[in-house]
């Protein structure tokens, strides 16, 4: 007897081909059998024509904290996710000696805009080296399937302690460095993850470890992770990072190589193409170079206590190490607001390109300004007759800088980034999931892909946005037996209405520990999802019950 059979199913099967209709059966957390009346089964689910698919795969996460206090990574088993992949960016809490914790945390609050409360009363350091940290998950458990990255701004922090932010590495600390990532490989690291961006920068505005790291020091790491003979390589790319270079590290470890973030921008409406095309050429060269792009508009909260979307604009950094009263006197100076300005327009931001007219108050701190919410900082400064920057700083300061903002900041053409989404060999992702959870929560975007771009706009076809969430991430990762609906594979399911799947608004809430607080979506149109064929999410969210199926993958192919 099965386990379950979801009967009268629209199969779309994580392949790309054509949608058909079946029944699926499971057994023992795999799939059965996909054929009508397979035979009898303990639980029977009648789909009446909704479409069945594998779970989706998110490539891009940052759960390594939360999966410590939080198993079931919520809200994305509700958003259709069965496999997150953790680490990316390499910003991960293993490996981290006892004394390098607060450190590691202090730079997670600014690089990955978590809160230093939440951190530190939740994170349960039950581990040292990344074994450890994957051995913990395995024995605490986890609700969807997790595979990780190991890190290099850890692994450098672990070898080198405080200087991983300041200096180039020695051949010894390279040498050691080698050691931990091979050492992780053999305990089963999906791969090797790091970041060049100048946007990643951790407390006080100190560059994140990996920025450090000179040519010598990345092929090496490269090269180890490479000697396992399988691995994804995974690079988040500053502005001064060449396609070339990051081709010379693919050709290094002959391995799969992601990079991130490609958005669109429509104010240099071919710089992401020209990337993409010189990727493309890589691979003609037998080099796996392959974008990671994302299909939702970039869209943050923010407050100027906080304001991580202008911290890659070097004029700024002094605001990342000021605090307070101190802060606000920053905010104030005119010379800092004159070399803020220069910088917003040498266009020297990553992400706020001086679109003042996609900055909106949100939320006022004084309710005397109420008033002014869902206006933009464009059209209030030019009612005052002021530059936009000093309007928006003076009226922060005037309300403490307490005032909720939004800004639209990539992303906003459908045009654009919808050629994006239409180059089959991009890997749709950069969710960040747990990450930023003050700024944004894009966990929704593989039900956005599907509801918006494959449904509303037509871009591309179910069956193939169904492919880009399933069967293509699940190759790239080297993932063994999922995102496929094949006999035999595992029975990662998700189970949606095409007519309606989507996302909904973001709000907020205070659950994180410590009483934090973070923004979260609802799924719309899902009625199931399963991980290893026990059933985790229906249509009215998560099931709380207790059971976490997931497994901590540690075998990837080669």
């Amino acid at each position: 007897m099965h386990d379950l059979v979801i009967r009268n199913a629209t199969i779309v099967d994580g392949t790309g081909a054509p949608r058909y209709v079946s029944d699926l059966a499971v057994a023992g957390g795999r799939i059965a059998a996909i054929e009508r009346n397979p035979g009898p089964a303990r639980e029977t689910v009648e789909a009446d024509g909704l479409m069945l698919a594998p779970g989706i795969i998110d490539g891009h996460t940052h759960y390594d904290a939360q999966l410590t206090w939080d198993p079931y990574v919520d809200p994305s088993p509700a958003h259709g996710v069965t496999t997150a992949v953790i680490g990316n960016c390499g910003f991960t809490i293993a490996p981290c000696r006892p004394a390098d914790r607060d450190l590691t945390m202090r730079n997670l609050t600014h690089v990955e805009g978590m809160s230093l409360e939440a951190l530190r009363h939740g994170i349960a350091w039950d581990f040292e080296s990344f074994p450890d940290y994957l051995d913990m998950l395995s024995r605490r458990g986890v609700g969807p399937n997790v595979a990780a990255f190991v890190g290099h701004s850890s692994v450098r922090t672990y070898v080198m302690g405080a200087d991983a932010s300041r200096r180039a590495a020695t051949d010894t600390e390279i040498e050691q460095m080698q050691r931990l990532v091979l050492a992780a490989m053999g305990a089963g690291a999906v791969g090797f993850a790091t970041s060049t961006s100048e946007s990643h920068n951790g407390e006080a505005g100190i560059p994140m470890p990996s920025r450090l790291a000179d040519t010598r020091e990345m092929q090496a790491l490269v090269r180890a992770m490479g000697e396992s003979g399988r691995g994804t390589f995974m690079l988040t790319r500053g502005s001064a990072t060449s396609i070339p270079w990051i081709e010379a590290l693919a050709a290094a470890c002959g391995r799969p190589t992601l990079v991130a973030a490609m958005f669109y921008n429509h104010l240099e409406p071919e710089s992401v193409f020209t990337l993409n095309n010189e990727m493309r050429a890589a691979r003609g060269r037998g080099h796996d170079v392959i974008p990671q792009v994302s299909c939702c508009p970039v869209t943050m909260e923010f407050t100027l206590q906080s304001p991580y979307v202008f911290e890659s604009l070097p004029a700024w950094a002094p605001a990342m190490a000021a605090h307070g009263e101190a802060l606000k006197r920053l905010y104030a100076d005119p010379q800092f607001r004159a070399g803020v300005k220069e910088d917003i327009a040498g266009g020297r931001g990553l992400l706020f390109k001086g679109e003042w007219d996609k900055l909106h108050v949100v939320a006022a701190a004084d309710p005397s300004h109420r008033s002014l919410e869902g206006r933009s900082v464009a059209e209030l400064a030019a009612d005052a007759g002021r530059h936009p920057l000093d309007w928006f700083l003076d009226f922060g300061l005037q309300e403490n800088l307490g005032t909720l903002f939004t800004g639209v900041l990539l992303n906003s053409d459908e045009r654009g980034v919808g050629r994006l989404i239409a180059d089959p060999h991009n890997h749709v992702a950069l969710s960040d999931a747990g990450a930023h959870l003050t700024f944004f929560c894009d966990v929704g975007f593989g039900l956005y892909l599907l509801g918006h771009w494959a449904r509303d706009v037509g871009i591309i076809t179910i069956e193939e946005a169904v492919r880009r969430l399933t069967g293509q991430p699940a190759a790239i990762f080297g993932i063994r037996d999922r995102g496929r609906l094949v006999p035999g594979a595992a029975a990662d399911l998700l189970l949606f209405d095409p007519a309606t799947v989507g996302r909904t608004k973001a709000r907020r809430v205070n659950d994180l520990p410590a009483g934090a607080t973070r923004l979260v979506t609802a799924a719309r149109g899902v009625h199931g999802v399963w991980v290893n064929g026990e059933r985790v999410a229906d249509a009215t969210g998560r099931i709380a019950d207790g059971r976490m199926p997931g497994r901590v993958l540690r075998e990837f192919a080669s």
